[in-house]
């Protein structure tokens, strides 16, 4: 097999995890996928892969107008989230907001939030900017597993 080109090391590819602790309250956390390793697929030259561990998902694609907004709400499922052209941003209940664009991540995994006093339960979400956000988002058949980080 083919070695990693010199002086490349191991990527670590950023994401955003909205989640929710163990009192119902949902946060954002900065996290990696870090466990890359060089590999070939099928006849291809090697690459870096940092393969998750495997289940049933459904694709959805969601254009999102420009000036949307998405009240308080909570992921329908565990779900990754890929932004493909514009921007959006996420708002959790402990008031980290992040906006996102092309090549950014998110982790959405916020079920089984708690209404706080204010009525805020899961996040807010909504466009950046004058153009739509187009979405692509995985979303997994599985329960969330309410700690930060856990995809590595």
């Amino acid at each position: 097999m083919m070695a990693p080109p010199a002086g490349n090391a191991s990527p670590v590819v950023a994401y955003w995890h909205v989640w929710t602790d163990d009192g119902g309250i949902s946060h954002q956390a900065r996290c990696a996928l870090d466990r890359f390793e060089w590999q070939a697929i099928g006849a291809a030259a090697p690459q870096w892969n940092d393969e998750q561990p495997a289940g049933d998902a459904t694709i959805v694609f969601t254009v999102l107008p420009a000036g949307w907004v998405g009240e308080w709400h909570e992921n329908p499922a565990p779900q990754w989230i890929v932004p493909l052209s514009g921007r959006w941003w996420v708002e959790a209940m402990d008031g980290v907001r992040v906006e996102m664009g092309p090549g950014d991540l998110s982790l959405g995994e916020d079920q089984g939030c708690i209404a706080d006093v204010a009525g805020r339960q899961g996040h807010r979400s909504g466009t950046a900017g004058d153009e739509p956000a187009v979405l692509m988002t995985i979303r997994l058949h599985g329960a969330p597993v309410r700690r930060p980080c856990h995809f590595r």
